[in-house]
């Protein structure tokens, strides 16, 4: 497996981004070493919350809400997933499965950083890869807060706009990045921004993984995924493992996967949260009102 690594410098500078990174090398069968990026803030004995960002951003989307985190007392975490960010970022399309996105975030989670009692905070491609780590590793999360996200399985259709997404992403012959997360969020994004989404990808040899995630998502009963799915399904159902719903009001994308997500048992009678004028990337539209929920449910400690 070729492996492409973003030059430093691309990441200079960016707005209102100065976490330092930290990097952990996981194993990987077919590639060898990975080097896998991070921030964190806060305390680092604190409970943990492990933010998992989606397609086609990377950590950066969690910068509103590190410091509010942080200021809670919580360690917050925010990896890059392989792919994107500063993370390796596997050359060919062909390189990335949900399996191995699956087991990339596992690997650096608990193999090289040993996280335990996590609060997990998944948007996006955080849930599908933060829901099946918290449903087959039960024992290292304390909690789930689910944005935006859901385990699909192919059992249900997605919507029409996530095909026209799709669509868009496996036509452009140039993926124009800060272009994408602009059309997620209600928010205006400066010209800065929408560079700093840019950042990781210099040109296009390094946009496989954001170009290879919409072909992941299982769409059919007969993708590679759905039987891990519906066994992480099932599991969660039956689960006391609390899950707290926090989507926003404004993304027609996911608004179909919270019932869904809302009939786990750790998630029945619970009281959820929506984000009000926020859209698909609500960490930008509203990041710092989703951290205080998120600060919020750790503390009610349940």
């Amino acid at each position: 497996m070729r492996l492409l690594r973003t030059p430093d410098d691309r990441f200079a500078d960016l707005p209102d981004f100065d976490f330092d990174p930290k990097y952990a090398d996981i194993e990987d069968p077919h590639g060898g070493l990975l080097r896998h990026a991070y921030v964190e803030a806060g305390p680092p004995d604190g409970p943990v919350v492990l933010l998992l960002h989606g397609e086609p951003t990377w950590s950066y989307l969690y910068r509103k809400m590190l410091p509010v985190l942080a200021d809670a007392g919580l360690r917050a975490i925010a990896p890059d997933l392989v792919g994107f960010g500063r993370s390796d970022k596997p050359a060919e399309i062909a390189d990335h499965s949900y399996a191995r996105h699956v087991e990339w975030t596992r690997a650096l989670a608990f193999d090289a950083l040993d996280l335990r009692d996590v609060t997990l905070v998944g948007q996006d491609w955080g849930g599908l890869i933060g829901l099946r780590l918290a449903a087959e590793h039960p024992d290292r999360f304390a909690r789930v807060v689910a944005a935006n996200t859901g385990l699909p399985t192919g059992d249900h259709d997605m919507p029409k706009l996530w095909w026209a997404f799709h669509d868009a992403v496996e036509n452009a012959q140039v993926m124009d990045i800060g272009r994408f997360v602009q059309a997620g969020t209600r928010t205006e994004l400066s010209d800065e921004v929408k560079s700093a989404y840019d950042a990781p990808f210099p040109n296009e040899m390094y946009k496989a993984g954001p170009r290879a995630m919409p072909g992941l998502v299982p769409t059919s009963t007969d993708d590679p995924a759905t039987e891990a799915n519906r066994a992480a399904v099932r599991q969660l159902s039956t689960s006391d493992l609390p899950v707290l719903c926090a989507f926003s009001d404004g993304d027609p994308i996911t608004a179909g996967m919270e019932p869904l997500l809302r009939e786990y048992r750790g998630a029945k009678g619970r009281q959820h949260t929506t984000i009000t004028s926020a859209g698909h990337f609500l960490q930008e539209d509203a990041g710092e009102r989703l951290a205080e929920v998120v600060a919020g449910f750790v503390r009610d400690g349940s």
